[in-house]
């Protein structure tokens, strides 16, 4: 038996979220950083979007993986790969909030202490390698949830 109703939830939940974070990594940021001036401060509100996204993206990973083992057990096999795709997901994303974040941010606020920049205190090797696997990780983070629509939608009536 299909379950349409289910599916169209799980694509529409899946094609906001995804492209919502997108936005937030591949525009929004990129546009705070050439409109302000003050690069610490475009950075400081970056590392909120990225925070809120990332808080954001496992909620919605789990949800969407618990919705994806629902139609699994009802029998739609297309969402088998998707449950792997949701999974590796939801590991970048707690990386994401859970370690890198949190570690940038506390690298950050001690530069702030001694009145310096991150990228002028003794952390900023530490902080540019952070930042750069932060990077990394949402750009996989991107390719997953691109292929996580682009199976989803697949097939879609």
């Amino acid at each position: 038996m299909i379950y349409p109703r289910t599916q169209r939830i799980f694509q529409f939940v899946s094609g906001l979220w995804v492209g919502s974070f997108i936005t937030v990594g591949f525009l929004v940021v990129p546009v705070l950083f050439s409109t302000l001036g003050d690069r610490q401060v475009a950075g400081m509100v970056a590392a909120n979007l990225f925070k809120i996204t990332a808080y954001t993206g496992v909620t919605i990973s789990a949800l969407l993986m618990a919705l994806s083992n629902r139609l699994v057990k009802r029998g739609v096999s297309q969402y088998r790969v998707i449950r792997w795709i949701l999974l590796l997901m939801l590991a970048c994303f707690v990386g994401a909030a859970f370690i890198i974040i949190p570690w940038m941010n506390s690298l950050r606020d001690q530069a702030l202490y001694l009145g310096l920049a991150v990228r002028e205190s003794t952390n900023a090797i530490l902080f540019n390698r952070l930042h750069g696997v932060s990077s990394g990780l949402f750009l996989i983070q991107s390719l997953l949830g691109l292929t996580l629509v682009w199976r989803a939608t697949k097939n879609a009536d």
